[in-house]
């Protein structure tokens, strides 16, 4: 679809919602430059969804990333953005990747930038890596560049996967019908864009803070216990404010967000091996205080209320 000629803030307030309800929602903000000219085509395979996007202005896009990696390809143009250490510019050859749940600036998106963008499910993706390259989530979200080198190797073999299905993006329902193609071709993307970008993790261990780790194992030991910060951070040996710090960036999350993303998981997977079991059983089980708070909670993770996980 293509924003007319001249067009208004009105004009640009559509634009932008066609695109958050492709990719993830976001403020846009005009930098001045080209007649504005929206491109917009995807293919969705489940898990993973694939888009071909250009603006045709400067733009800059402040976004959260909620629930999803994001992996950025320009080819075209020039991406600018603020990664962990610095500014990160990446054009034809590179890749930006965004990590899940984090508060991310596109400061400069040209207007000559299309973009092949490759939008990974977090839990969908944690479970891959943990398939394909034995590793910890923890350890993916903390190893994962802030930039992809794509001119060689096992970047150029992914990227060259991801431009093939380029073609195929004019039917954003291709495969609809046939969920097995999506699943393998889904694991196929995933599969390369984890060779490529933590290549270490299946060569031997990465390290990681041993704090972090000893509170990792023990709240998935006991995900219902009634854990306090101050509680944690007696078992990492820290303070509460170093153990934030830690979790924050090799998890990506608060030590308590932790601990409620793995009692979701286990809750979820209690309602679906269990439908005997009520909704507020299941809740209280796994150490939520009530059960309207863990529905809250479920939704927020999974999209849907818990009573429709069965």
């Amino acid at each position: 679809m293509s924003a007319r000629r001249g067009a208004t803030p009105r004009d640009w307030e559509r634009v932008s919602r066609l695109v958050a309800d492709a990719y993830f929602p976001h403020q846009l903000t005009l930098l001045g430059g080209h007649e504005p000219r929206l491109t917009l085509r995807t293919l969705d395979l489940g898990p993973v969804l694939i888009g071909y996007v250009g603006w045709g202005a400067d733009v800059a896009v402040a976004c959260g990333y909620p629930g999803a990696y994001e992996v950025n390809l320009p080819l075209t143009g020039h991406l600018e953005s603020r990664g962990r250490h610095g500014t990160v510019t990446s054009v034809p050859g590179q890749a930006t990747v965004f990590r899940a749940d984090i508060s991310s600036l596109i400061s400069h998106w040209d207007a000559t930038c299309t973009v092949l963008g490759v939008k990974f499910n977090r839990d969908w993706l944690d479970r891959e890596a943990e398939r394909i390259l034995g590793a910890e989530p923890v350890r993916v979200f903390g190893v994962l560049p802030d930039q992809l080198r794509l001119d060689h190797g096992a970047g150029r073999d992914w990227q060259h996967l991801i431009t093939g299905l380029l073609s195929h993006m004019r039917n954003c329902h291709l495969f609809s019908d046939q969920p097995i193609v999506q699943e393998q071709l889904a694991g196929a993307v995933s599969a390369g864009f984890l060779l490529a970008g933590c290549p270490d993790l299946g060569h031997g261990p990465v390290p990681r803070p041993r704090a972090i780790s000893r509170v990792v194992d023990a709240v998935r030991t006991d995900p219902a216990r009634a854990w306090t910060a101050a509680e944690m951070a007696t078992v990492a040996g820290t303070t509460v404010r170093r153990l934030q710090e830690g979790f924050r960036e090799w998890v990506g999350c608060t030590p308590m967000q932790h601990l409620v993303g793995v009692r979701l998981q286990r809750a979820h997977a209690d309602l679906e091996a269990h439908p005997e079991l009520s909704v507020s059983q299941v809740a209280a089980r796994w150490g939520f205080s009530s059960a309207s708070r863990f529905a809250a909670a479920f939704r927020r993770r999974y999209g849907r209320p818990p009573s429709q996980a069965r």
